[in-house]
């Protein structure tokens, strides 16, 4: 194996191939990133070098999951950016209800990575369903990782996930929660109005999707300038007239030619 790194070539042939299979515009200065999470996979083939994997992911298709798997960054926690559901709570949901009496809210977790964020909204759509007879929700969850997606639809958790909910909401814990050998899983309950599904967000969703309330948190940041605009102009075609979007703390799409105008920090309304 390249015993220090990629040369120039492997790495701009690994950044082309992150790009072609993901979208995501990596740079060189995440050669150490990419270099620390492909070794393993490298030395687990037996391959001689980062070039002779990059080969295999060109000519062998079952090896594409396994590459976007490697490449792709999940990490999340819940209720990540506490003012973020402070607004979902006290905000979001009772002007929504107040305005959608009897219809069932629509939410989309775009790149929803492990699952921190979409069980998050869940309980907070619990609680406020025990509180408010008739409403009713359906949470749709995406991300481009299959190995992510069933880390989510398994709903166990351990490190730094348990110890914030734990600390942040320790009667949810009680309640949505039970033991696991690890850590904490997630209750059936919580999981009956949430569907999950790998999807590539520069492509549209299938047709017939329409969401009042959609988080795009936190992945922005990973692709260039256009990429943004056009997975932003694809999920428009996911959202309803009055639908909200959610980014992340470390994300503005202010500057970009969009239709979505600025409501505060984070959050985005359809014009």
């Amino acid at each position: 194996m390249e015993a220090t790194g990629f040369s120039p070539a492997t790495l701009s042939a690994l950044i082309a191939l992150v790009r072609k299979h993901t979208g995501i515009a990596m740079t060189e200065r995440k050669s150490v990133l990419l270099e620390r999470r492909l070794r393993p996979r490298v030395q687990a083939l037996n391959l001689g070098s980062y070039q002779a994997y990059l080969d295999k992911v060109e000519q062998d298709r079952a090896e594409i999951p396994h590459f976007i798997d490697l490449v792709t960054t999940n990490d999340t926690l819940f209720f990540r950016t506490p003012q973020v559901w402070d607004y979902v709570e006290k905000e979001f949901l009772p002007q929504w209800w107040a305005a959608h009496p009897g219809q069932r809210l629509k939410v989309w977790s775009a790149a929803s990575s492990s699952g921190e964020e979409l069980y998050s909204m869940a309980m907070l759509c619990e609680e406020f369903a025990a509180a408010n007879a008739g409403f009713g929700y359906q949470i749709h969850a995406t991300d481009i990782s299959q190995q992510i997606l069933a880390l989510a639809r398994d709903g166990q958790y351990t490190g730094r996930s348990v110890e914030r909910i734990q600390s942040t909401h320790p009667d949810w814990v009680k309640k949505y929660f039970r033991p696991s050998a690890n850590g904490l899983r997630v209750v059936d309950a919580l999981k009956k109005n949430v569907e999950l599904a790998q999807h590539n967000l520069l492509t549209p969703l299938k047709p017939g999707k329409q969401f009042d309330l959609v988080f795009l948190r936190n992945v922005l940041i990973y692709f260039d300038q256009e990429q943004q605009q056009t997975i932003l102009q694809q999920a428009r075609l996911s959202m309803t007239s009055h639908a909200i979007m959610i980014v992340g703390e470390s994300e503005s799409i202010t500057g970009l030619n969009t239709a979505y105008q600025f409501d505060r920090p984070m959050i985005y309304r359809m014009e």
